[in-house]
């Protein structure tokens, strides 16, 4: 080999490692190229889900461009699945999720504590003190939560802006709502028992309201989509403990759904994310997990996705500075944190099922 050809060589490789360098993201350690260069061996990361597979769709796309060696094999499921697909893989030692990626926030973190990798992602900084558990577990979004409404048959002037407001118009209207108020059936959903029991911690009189706002009846269902779809239609008129990112997905497209914001509080849900210990391509997952939770990643759930982001530095009003001009003090975040666990137990969880049912007359 010449002399010039070998400079030639030696130049090319230069300028593809230093290409590759400047793709990373400003502020990421230098040898965060070894993380990079070990997942494009790896070839995949594998995730669990609850997010649905549409929403998700720009944020596969983006991290696939961004690391064209490495595929998204991704798994829409809903939380309580999620939950028994994943601890039964564990138990059986077999192949199982890279990353867990849950909105129920409760259980993803008992999945977290016995499960789940330190991870210092880069991207840590930016994020809420409570978003953030033992550099295991992560909140990776800002969803209000929300009230939902057919426009069509639900007069302006009749929509509830607070717990206590939707309790009084339900109870005070029993014919019509009967049968026509939607929510989520709590031992069906995980996401459902879990903003259950939030609404407990936030409303000393959340027996209460739910016994008033059950007085004509409650259609309980395991999916946000079946509840959409039902007030839509007019088949349910009102539903309660909606997430707002799909919710404001839909209303784009849908002009008989609206959507209220609760003065009193509006519960902030995090989708919660983690790494498994046991992971197979555990480098792809920390790119995954980075990539989630950084300015491009939270860009594209904010402005394409319809999802807030945990962030306050994403252009346009999709993020917690957004949020938070729009609804203020009366945005309650739910902390990644050990008070998520404790209605896991199971004698608690059975017992708070029991009285949410005699409130709900289930």
């Amino acid at each position: 080999m010449s002399n010039k050809l070998r400079i030639s060589l030696i130049a090319v490789a230069v300028m593809m490692s230093s290409s590759a360098m400047s793709a990373l993201p400003q502020g990421y350690p230098a040898d965060y190229q070894k993380i990079v260069d070990a997942a494009t061996k790896e070839g995949k990361v594998v995730v669990y889900s609850t997010t649905d597979t549409k929403a998700a769709g720009p944020l596969i796309q983006g991290f696939e461009a961004t690391y064209p060696g490495i595929k998204v094999e991704y798994n829409d499921m809903n939380s309580t699945e999620l939950y028994n697909r994943y601890i039964s893989e564990q138990a059986a030692g077999g192949t199982s999720g890279d990353v867990v990626w849950s909105s129920s926030m409760d259980t993803a973190l008992k999945l977290a504590t016995d499960y789940a990798q330190e991870y210092k992602s880069p991207e840590q900084g930016q994020l809420p003190k409570w978003a953030v558990w033992k550099d295991k577990a992560y909140g990776t979004t800002y969803e209000p939560v929300v009230f939902i409404y057919n426009k069509r048959l639900i007069p302006a002037g009749d929509v509830p802006d607070s717990h206590a407001a939707l309790a009084k118009l339900i109870s005070s209207q029993t014919e019509k709502f009967n049968k026509k108020v939607t929510t989520y059936d709590i031992e069906k959903s995980g996401l459902g028992f879990m903003l259950s029991v939030q609404d407990f911690k936030a409303d000393p009189n959340y027996f209460k309201t739910l016994a008033d706002v059950a007085k004509g009846g409650l259609a309980v269902q395991s999916s946000t989509g079946t509840m959409m779809e039902r007030v839509s239609s007019g088949e349910n008129l009102i539903g309660f403990n909606i997430l707002g990112s799909y919710a404001e997905a839909r209303a784009k497209t849908d002009p008989s759904l609206g959507i209220s914001y609760p003065k009193d509080y509006t519960l902030v849900l995090s989708r919660v994310s983690f790494i498994s210990q046991e992971s197979k391509n555990s480098n792809a997952a920390k790119l995954w997990l980075d990539y989630v939770l950084s300015e491009k990643g939270q860009s594209i759930l904010a402005n394409q996705a319809d999802i807030p982001s945990i962030r306050n530095d994403i252009e346009g009003k999709n993020d917690i500075d957004g949020m938070t001009k729009m609804l203020g003090k009366a945005l309650k975040p739910i902390p990644v944190d050990e008070t998520l666990l404790e209605y896991l137990q199971q004698k608690k969880r059975l017992d708070y099922i029991k009285e949410w049912r005699t409130a709900a007359k289930k």
